[in-house]
């Protein structure tokens, strides 16, 4: 059994596999770890990755990126239409209120979601995967950022699906990153003494996430989450580039953001500009050629302009700090030590920020691109029958308050309990009981829509018509952080009694283990307990009508299911077809190559020259009327080449088998 990890980021994407001897994060067929979150469409094919990214700027209408944020929101979304106006591709309404992607594929335009355009980049790490490990992978843990709500994860949970793929669990990002850190550390103290606490920061592409965790041997629990979801390296390139484009227009009277090829080239010369800046301290050069209108341009800027170019970006740095220190009542001295992951922590002013607020050095003890991904594979090991992973429990906290709120019988008015806090430990689960004498309603909702960063505070919405008098409605609410928010999960209780409440009683039951002194506790001087009568119990299965703030259709997931098998299967074919063209290619290099070497002194001059036509010939139909042929073709031209030339190779052999019977 595959044991599986995917860091799916918005800029680029790590995959960490189990095995025997740990963890190991794994390269594509390019031997890079890290795979771009790309996707490009063409009129045969699509590709992703690396081979995607390259394709980026000459084919910039027909390739996305940066998507991940589009999960779970409607294109309506303020959010949404602010982000369009800076993609190089078109975003466009579904049907059902979704962004849809719309793009150029196989010469007929395309309508995609971000579900499946997710499953695409989902598909490539499992074929990388699968590569890897010889063996199929169905079994993963998949990251998301903490801040991602019960609609974003839901999506992701579809976009996992369309490609078979069996989540386990949505792992938060700092969670990976904090059993990655604390499963391989011994030093821990033991459970009975007081936690390690440690910081965790990390600053990727698009996101800025910190929380607060307690360790003790073979325990972590995660004290407190704070996040800018808007604050990341992308935001750092956009005050370079704003600053380069007003430049050029003084310096070159050229407008940058009227081109999308001048732009995109743009962004990925600052993204360069500002990495190496992160190590040099002088004036380094910004230089691109034919930049618009056969004009080259160039630049320069050192470390200390940048800083001053993104002051205000810095400045935002101390809020989700101060903010998790608020949360969790902790003071910096009762911090041991800050972790920092994530590309843009690579700034020196980022790093000095987070060292000057906790007032002790920073450490750099994990991978910063790696360790979302190595956490994920830690926890799918734990997960799995398959492997013996030392003991560590993790708790996690649920970032947003979660309230429930439901309808009263015979008045106008709702009844409304708060049943997660910020913070709240997860997985937990919450049993409430609901005396009901006729059809419910029960709405969860966050109950703090302003602290969300997600327009919508609705989660789900139960209706129950089909009811049984005399019978009370128990709803088993589940928050599990790590899969997709709330999880409901229905159960019905009956008690036939003669008497049931007019009003409707609520009680909570949580899933705390009792103090053991005081279940021990003898009781002194009480009369005996009255002998309970005797309940009658029945269940009964209570039709629950749920509706999710975002979850696809049955019909509308087994729709993108299919599509996905077909365009996987047309990949395929290209990829045969392109092998079959690669081989004629190869074969004549090859042969050509030996006719000027071993083969030319056992031909004569005549022969070399016919030789050497018949290569000519099959080349030039390569590239000329062969350029775009079926595969059978190429197949058949290999076997028509390989005949011409075979009789030379049989005599090459013949003759050198004589030679070494001449030496004997």
């Amino acid at each position: 059994m595959s044991v599986v990890g995917l860091d799916v980021g918005s800029q680029s994407c790590y995959i960490a596999v189990a095995r025997a001897g740990g963890i190991e994060t794994i390269a594509n067929e390019f031997s890079d770890r890290c795979t771009p979150s790309v996707i490009s469409f063409g009129s045969k094919n699509r590709t992703i990755g690396v081979a995607a990214k390259n394709q980026q700027i000459t084919h910039a209408n027909n390739t996305v990126s940066n998507f991940k944020r589009f999960h779970g929101r409607t294109f309506n979304d303020p959010f949404i239409q602010k982000e369009k106006e800076n993609l190089s591709y078109d975003l466009v309404p579904m049907k059902n209120g979704g962004v849809g992607i719309k793009v150029m594929y196989m010469d007929e335009e395309h309508l995609f979601s971000v579900e499946q355009i997710t499953a695409m980049l989902l598909t490539k790490l499992k074929e990388t995967a699968e590569n890897n490990l010889k063996k199929p992978v169905t079994d993963c843990v998949i990251s998301v950022p903490s801040f991602f709500t019960d609609a974003e994860r839901r999506s992701v949970l579809d976009a996992a699906q369309i490609v078979g793929l069996n989540c386990l669990r949505l792992m938060n990002d700092m969670t990976a990153v904090a059993l990655n850190y604390g499963i391989y550390k011994q030093d821990l103290p033991s459970p009975d003494e007081k936690p390690r606490i440690v910081v965790f920061v990390d600053m990727g592409h698009s996101a800025f996430q910190v929380s607060a965790c307690a360790f003790n041997k073979g325990k972590l629990k995660v004290l407190g989450t704070a996040f800018d979801p808007f604050l990341g390296g992308k935001n750092f390139d956009e005050k370079l580039v704003e600053h380069f484009c007003a430049e050029f227009k003084t310096k070159y009277k050229l407008d940058a953001k009227s081109k999308i090829r001048a732009l995109l080239r743009l962004y990925q010369e600052c993204e360069k500009l500002k990495k190496l800046m992160s190590s040099n301290s002088t004036d380094l050069p910004l230089n691109i050629e034919c930049f618009m209108n056969d004009k080259d341009v160039s630049g320069k800027m050192n470390r200390s302009q940048f800083e001053e170019l993104c002051a205000e970006l810095l400045q935002k740095i101390e809020v989700p700090l101060y903010s998790l220190m608020e949360q969790t009542q902790l003071k910096v001295e009762d911090v041991s030590a800050v972790e920092i992951v994530g590309g843009t922590t690579r700034i020196p002013a980022v790093k000095e920020k987070i060292a000057k607020f906790f007032g002790k050095d920073i450490s750099t003890t994990l991978n910063a691109d790696e360790a979302v991904a190595r956490g994920c594979a830690l926890q799918c090991a734990i997960l799995s029958p398959a492997f013996k992973v030392r003991e560590f429990s993790v708790t996690d906290a649920v970032p947003f308050p979660i309230s429930l709120v439901w309808n009263h019988d015979s008045e106008d008015t709702e009844g409304v309990h708060e049943v997660f806090s910020r913070n709240h430990a997860a997985p937990f689960s919450k049993v409430l009981t609901f005396l009901r004498r006729g059809p419910f309603e029960l709405e969860a909702f966050y109950s703090d829509p302003l602290g969300v960063p997600y327009p919508e505070a609705k989660i789900v919405h139960l209706l129950s018509t089909s009811f049984v008098p005399g019978l009370s409605f128990q709803k088993n609410i589940q928050q599990d952080n790590s899969e997709a928010g709330t999880q409901p999960q229905v159960q019905t209780d009956g008690q036939q009694t003669s008497q049931s409440p007019p009003s409707p009683e609520l009680t909570s039951e949580e899933n705390k283990i009792p103090d053991a002194d005081k279940a021990n506790e003898k009781k002194v001087d009480q009369p005996p307990e009255a002998k309970k009568p005797k309940i009658k119990v029945v269940n009964v299965e209570l039709p629950i009508e749920a509706n999710l703030v975002w979850q696809l259709g049955k019909d509308l997931l087994n729709m993108y299911i299919e599509t996905e098998g077909k365009m996987i299967m047309q990949d395929k074919l290209e990829k045969e077809r392109n092998d079959a063209k690669n081989a004629v290619e190869e074969y004549v290099y090859e042969f050509r190559d030996k006719l000027c070497g071993p083969y030319e002194k056992f031909i004569c001059e005549q022969e070399h020259q016919n030789f050497l036509r018949l290569l000519t010939e099959t080349e030039d139909w390569l590239y000329e009327e062969g350029e775009d042929q079926a595969k059978q073709a190429y197949v058949d031209k290999l076997e028509e080449l390989m005949v011409g030339c075979s009789p030379l190779k049989r005599w090459y052999l013949c003759c050198k088998q004589q030679m070494c019977k001449v030496q004997l």
